[in-house]
């Protein structure tokens, strides 16, 4: 797991596209709500502009992080 910020729907949008690649579940969680990460309407819905939870049920997790690092929170 972990967190990312996306500032606008540009990013949003990247971020869906590179999830969609995965091979397994990707969700964004924050606080109690959770998200298909692969949703572009999701994501929106979601809001943008604050940290999220990037949880992957696959290997591919250094996979997706490495392509969304860009949008990676410490």
């Amino acid at each position: 797991m972990f967190k990312i910020r996306l500032e606008n729907t540009k990013d949003a949008e990247e971020f869906v596209r590179a999830a969609s690649k995965c091979g397994g579940d990707v969700d964004l969680h924050s606080g109690v709500v959770y998200i298909d990460g692969k949703s572009l309407l999701g994501v929106l819905a979601m809001g943008i502009k604050r940290d999220m939870d990037v949880s992957i049920n696959t290997a591919e997790v250094k996979v997706l992080k490495q392509a969304v690092a860009k949008f990676v929170v410490a």
